[in-house]
């Protein structure tokens, strides 16, 4: 059967953007370190990617068109944030501020590279964005971060929409929890990620690698067929009740 399987010369011909701030350095580079396509790319790198670790403003439409000569084929958002003391404490004490300056740089980044990345996207294109369960169900301490995860998944739903036309797909990666910088921030991440393992029907947590797995994956025509989807990689964990 063909492209039943996303392999590693599916995505070497490509020209993939990944944008993400230092503190998802951790998920950023599992996005670009699969493998080397027939030696022609440095270790740990994938195949003709550009990694930009950028907080906001987004970089503009120019930046990608110098760096890939006027075109992209995919692009991985992983940008998020909210101050370090709304992710304490009780949600009903989050301040506007904390929710304004959260959904700014988790969700309003999204809509803002799509729009740039789209018309570098001449032959279609797959736009992929990294959320996470706590945007479905309460993870305590998750907070603000938690609702602007809500949104970036419905904004998820409506670029996918919007660029389909223009044969862009637009999707999400679920993963579940991972020690990275930021997560790191989050109170109480040891007991999350002790329960998650507990529960999670492949009774362990979820490697950084298969976080990367997928997004390749998405980013391969392999899966030319989905867009506007939540895809879970959490080891099953989101499908049991208690």
């Amino acid at each position: 059967m063909e492209n039943t399987v996303a392999d590693k010369t599916s995505v070497a011909a490509q020209r993939p953007l990944v944008i993400g701030t230092v503190l998802l350095a951790g998920l950023v580079w599992s996005l670009t370190s699969i493998a080397t396509v027939n030696g022609q790319s440095p270790p740990g790198t994938l195949p003709g990617s550009w990694t930009m670790k950028a907080p906001l403003p987004a970089p503009r439409a120019e930046v990608a068109a110098v760096a890939f000569d006027g075109k992209l084929h995919a692009l991985v958002h992983s940008v998020a944030y909210a101050p370090a003391e709304e992710l304490k404490g009780d949600f009903v004490n989050t301040t506007r501020e904390g929710f304004r300056v959260a959904h700014d740089v988790s969700v309003y980044s999204l809509i803002a590279v799509a729009r740039a990345a789209a018309p570098l996207m001449e032959d279609g294109g797959s736009i992929i964005t990294m959320t996470y369960y706590g945007a479905e169900k309460v993870v305590p301490h998750y907070n603000v971060m938690a609702v602007a995860k809500a949104a970036l998944e419905c904004t998820v739903r409506y670029l996918a929409h919007d660029l389909g036309k223009k044969k862009i797909r637009v999707n999400a990666i679920s993963a579940g929890p991972i020690k990275t910088l930021a997560a790191r921030g989050i109170s109480g991440l040891g007991d999350m990620l002790k329960s998650h393992a507990e529960r999670a029907p492949l009774g362990r947590n979820v490697e950084v690698a298969e976080v990367g797995s997928t997004g390749v994956f998405l980013a391969s025509d392999a899966s030319s067929g989905i867009t506007g989807e939540v895809i879970y990689v959490d080891c099953g964990y989101n499908i049991m009740g208690f």
